[in-house]
């Protein structure tokens, strides 16, 4: 059998009437069209509406009266709101905790789970199972009977007693605060094993064999072909915990935009002014992860 060329592909794709890259393109469209109709028909008119709605206020719910209010939800948000501001900056703060202990968690583990071991589908199935479980009721309620804590760190009294003589009584809450937050975020790795995975299982066994043959150890395989090889997965990690951090059931921000909006003032207007703030610092920041990623991420191919 003979090997077509990418050349004559493209040229018999062209005396079809489409490029080879048309065609591709079309491949695309055709994937995300599920993804664009459910946006069009169920997101579209919600999301500007939401918009329109940050600049205004409805002040009879049953008449459905708005007033226009120029600018001023947004002022507010940022000048007269005292608790919007801090919680933004307390699930900033989260985020960088969460994000390093994640990747490297899952990472660690896909590399163990990846090794030719008895019983790793059960290790797998291990990890995954907060995923299937873990809706934000169900978690909500483990988290509310004390579950995401250590039992050392919420029982130990003379645990307490004794940091508190060494690093002194306000940095003891902080340090227990910051183990129960390890906890919770273990709970939230199982996607993230499972993409590494898939990324440690897309690189060639004869890189390696080529890499032992030149006389490699294990820790230069790691950092010269398994880390820039899985550079694509590692970035797909970010942006997922980004975005799950920014939308987890006790995010604090969702939480108080939430009350805003429905259960203590009904200011549906000042809410979705919140979660525009919200959405486009989110966005933001994503894009800053993107235009640095740019500088880092190899791709297999690529010279």
């Amino acid at each position: 059998m003979s090997i077509r060329s990418p050349a004559r592909a493209a040229a018999r794709a062209d005396r079809r009437g489409l490029s080879l890259r048309a065609r591709r393109a079309l491949y695309g469209y055709l994937f995300v069209s599920p993804w664009l109709v459910g946006f069009l028909v169920l997101l579209a008119w919600p999301l500007f509406f939401s918009l329109y709605l940050s600049f205004h206020e409805i002040r009879d719910l049953t008449a459905f009266r708005i007033e226009p209010l120029g600018a001023d939800n947004y002022r507010e948000a940022f000048v007269k709101d005292i608790n919007f501001v801090p919680r933004f900056s307390q699930a900033l703060t989260n985020l960088a905790v969460d994000l390093p202990i994640i990747l490297a968690f899952s990472l660690g583990v896909a590399l163990l789970v990846n090794q030719p071991l008895r019983g790793r589908a059960l290790f797998r199935a291990v990890f995954f199972m907060p995923v299937v479980i873990g809706s934000a009721w169900v978690v909500q309620q483990l988290f509310n009977q004390g579950v995401g804590t250590i039992a050392l760190v919420r029982d130990a009294a003379e645990l307490r007693e004794l940091l508190s003589n060494w690093v002194g009584d306000g940095a003891v809450q902080p340090m227990f605060d910051l183990l129960n937050r390890v906890v919770f975020v273990l709970w939230r790795s199982g996607v993230q094993i499972l993409i590494f995975m898939a990324g440690l299982h897309s690189i060639p066994r004869t890189t390696y064999e080529a890499a032992r043959v030149d006389g490699a150890s294990d820790w230069g395989i790691f950092w010269k072909i398994t880390l820039p090889l899985i550079s694509p997965f590692v970035l797909v990690n970010v942006i997922y915990t980004i975005v799950d951090s920014f939308t987890e059931p006790f995010n604090r921000v969702l939480q108080y935009i939430q009350q805003v909006s429905l259960t203590q003032s009904i200011r549906m207007g000042y809410g979705a002014a919140l979660g525009w703030v919200y959405f486009v610092a989110v966005f933001l920041l994503l894009a800053v992860v993107l235009v640095l990623a740019a500088r880092y991420v190899q791709y297999q191919g690529e010279r």
